[in-house]
């Protein structure tokens, strides 16, 4: 120390330090922190129960949902099962990428497929037509709140998204390519082994990024989020618009 101090955002006034010389959280720190972590949660409990409302409605599911039912009707296990372990798969695919997960991304992984499951156990499916176009809708929604929630809470990106920005840096390819190609390849292989490809497959293409960026800019204004130093953890590098991060 050179016998000046400064006062650092966020943390106790000069002085207050541990045995490494490291500034103790405040009170409003910690606050913050847990607001985050409650944040982060919720959104990943409703994306899944966003997801489990698509496969309710039986119009068409979203691109990794499509996967995710093909491989649940090949192998028996449940859907939400089947996403937890495709989650875990790609995940291991961030290291030759040298993608960095952060807790939402671990968390991602596993709470989305478990609160999948416990949605379809929960909810009876629809019988006419016009409720389960209202589960559809809901659903779709539900997923645009559910992805401003967890992406505002700033916990790292989920494991197929990290996959895309991964891609991305290595290959120099743009996002929007990288994410297409992912998306096309998973609906076409969950299609063969008898994932529901329909009109909410479409409809959530078209809608789920405007409904995103709607909710997660609402919810950085309501919670105050700051800026990012050194690259934003909410949107990817370089399509800071565009490419909105999902599970």
């Amino acid at each position: 120390m050179d016998g000046t101090s400064t006062q650092v955002p966020g943390w106790h006034a000069p002085g207050h330090y541990d045995h490494r010389g490291y500034p103790l959280p405040t009170k409003s720190t910690r606050a913050r922190l847990g607001r985050r972590l409650i944040q982060l949660y919720v959104g990943l409990v409703l994306y899944g129960a966003s997801s489990a409302l698509l496969v309710e409605s039986g119009l068409g599911l979203e691109p990794w949902g499509v996967l995710h039912q093909g491989l649940a009707e090949l192998t028996g296990l449940t859907i939400g099962v089947v996403s937890i372990f495709v989650g875990a798969a790609v995940l291991l695919l961030w290291i030759p990428l040298r993608q960095r997960p952060g807790l939402g991304t671990v968390s991602n992984v596993f709470v989305v497929g478990l609160a999948m499951d416990a949605t379809l156990d929960l909810v009876p499916v629809p019988r006419s037509l016009a409720v389960r176009v209202l589960v559809l809708v809901a659903g779709i929604l539900l997923n645009g709140v559910a992805t401003g929630l967890y992406i505002a809470a700033r916990f790292g990106p989920g494991p197929r998204d990290g996959l895309m920005t991964g891609l991305h840096r290595r290959t120099g390819r743009s996002i929007r390519l990288m994410r297409t190609a992912i998306e096309i390849a998973v609906v076409a292989t969950g299609f063969a082994l008898g994932g529901t490809v329909g009109v909410g497959t479409v409809l959530y293409a078209l809608s789920i990024g405007p409904l995103a960026q709607l909710f997660l800019r609402a919810f950085l204004r309501v919670f105050d989020v700051p800026s990012a130093s050194g690259g934003s953890t909410v949107v990817a590098e370089g399509q800071p618009r565009k490419a909105i991060l999902r599970p």
